[in-house]
C-alpha cells in the first residue's frame, strides 16, 4: 500500500487554468501561483454573483477521532464520485494549519486516493494566506505596544489587554510570555502570549467578510483590551484597520486547486471550530455554489460543534 505522500506525488495534475476552464472561469480571471494553484479575482466573484446557486452538501461526523481523520477524506471522495457520474461538482475546504501539520495530526488534504493536490504546498506555505493573517495580527500587537510606549493616550490598561500575538506553529513555551524586556527603549513590560494563527480573530473575520470594505470594518471592530475605566478599546481607536486590511488584500481571495481525479476544489481559510465557526470562507463556499450544481464542504470537529455553527451561520450568510 502506497503512503499518502507517494500517492500524491504520483498524481497527474492538470494545469490549474484547465481546472478553472472546466468551471467556465477565464484565464484572465485567475491569478496563478505557479502551475497548479491560483487565486480567484474580484472580477470573477462579481461576474458570477447573479448565477443560480447549486446545492450545498455538508460533511460532518458524530465526533472527531483523536487524529482528526475522516471528514476531509469523505468530502473529497464524495466530490470525485459526483463528478465521476457526470455531475458538475466543486469542493470547498479549509486551509491546513502548520501546527497540526507538524504535530500528531499531520496534514489536512485528505488521505489515500481521496486527496487534494499539490498536497505538500497546501499543507505548508500554500499561497501565503496564513502568513498574511499572522502579519496582520502581529501588526496590531505591535501597534498596541507602540501606543503604550508613546504615551498611552487611550489609557490602555496593560493588565487588561485581551489581544494576543500569534504564530502558526505548536510552541507551548510561548503560550504565556512577558514582552518589552530590555529597558525603556523596548517599551513597557507586560504579560502577553502567543496563540496559533488559526485561532486569531482575524482568521474568523477573513472567513466571514464580504469583500475588502466589510473586512476593513470588521477589523476595526476588534476589541484589543480595556482602558483604566473598564471601557473597551478597539483596533480602530489605534487606526490599525487600514494597514491590517492592506496585508490581507490577497489573502481574502479564494484559492483553487484540484483533487487526485482533477475535481476543482476551493481551499480558503481555516478557523478552529472550538474558538470560532470552523468552516472555510463564506466567499469560497458562495463562489463554489455559483459555479457548480453541487458544492461539497465540511465543518470542523463533530456535528455538535462545527456543523451546528455552520447551520446557524451559513444560511443567512450565503444569501
Amino acid at each position: 500500500m502506497l503512503s499518502d505522500i507517494e500517492i500524491a506525488q504520483a498524481a497527474e495534475m492538470l494545469p490549474i487554468k484547465e481546472v478553472a476552464s472546466e468551471l467556465g472561469i477565464a484565464e484572465e480571471e485567475i491569478e496563478q501561483y505557479g502551475r497548479y494553484k491560483a487565486k480567484m479575482s474580484e472580477a470573477l466573484i462579481k461576474r458570477v454573483s447573479k448565477n443560480k446557486d447549486g446545492k450545498l452538501i455538508l460533511v460532518t461526523a458524530i465526533n472527531p477521532t483523536p487524529a482528526g481523520e475522516g471528514k476531509t477524506t469523505t468530502t473529497v471522495g464524495l466530490g470525485d464520485a459526483l463528478r465521476r457520474i457526470g455531475k458538475k461538482c466543486v469542493l470547498a475546504l479549509r486551509e491546513p494549519s502548520l501546527g497540526p501539520v507538524m504535530g500528531i495530526k499531520g496534514g489536512a488534504a485528505g488521505g489515500g486516493y481521496s486527496q487534494v493536490v499539490p498536497m505538500e504546498d497546501i499543507n505548508l506555505h500554500f499561497t501565503g494566506d496564513m502568513h498574511a493573517i499572522t502579519a496582520a495580527n502581529n501588526l496590531l500587537s505591535a501597534m498596541i505596544d507602540n501606543h503604550i510606549h508613546q504615551g498611552n493616550e487611550l489609557e490602555i490598561d496593560t493588565t487588561n489587554i485581551v489581544w494576543k500575538r500569534v504564530l502558526d506553529m505548536n510552541d507551548r513555551a510561548l503560550r504565556e510570555t512577558v514582552v518589552a524586556l530590555g529597558g525603556k527603549i523596548n517599551g513597557r513590560p507586560r504579560e502577553d502570549g502567543f496563540m496559533i494563527t488559526v485561532a486569531s480573530e482575524i482568521m474568523a473575520i477573513l472567513c466571514l467578510a464580504d469583500g475588502l470594505a466589510d473586512l476593513k470594518k470588521r477589523l476595526g471592530d476588534i476589541i484589543i483590551g480595556y482602558n483604566y475605566s473598564g471601557a473597551p478599546v478597539y483596533a480602530r481607536d489605534l487606526k490599525a484597520e487600514g494597514a491590517m486590511c492592506a496585508l490581507l488584500k490577497d489573502a481574502i481571495k479564494p484559492n483553487l486547486v484540484q483533487t487526485l481525479e482533477n475535481t476543482p476544489c476551493f481551499i480558503h481559510g481555516g478557523p478552529f471550530a472550538n474558538i470560532a465557526h470552523g468552516c472555510n470562507s463564506v466567499t469560497a463556499t458562495r463562489l463554489a455554489m455559483k459555479l457548480s450544481d453541487y458544492t461539497v464542504t465540511e465543518a470542523g470537529f463533530g456535528a455538535d460543534l462545527g456543523a451546528e455553527k455552520f447551520m446557524e451561520l451559513h444560511p443567512m450568510l450565503l444569501l
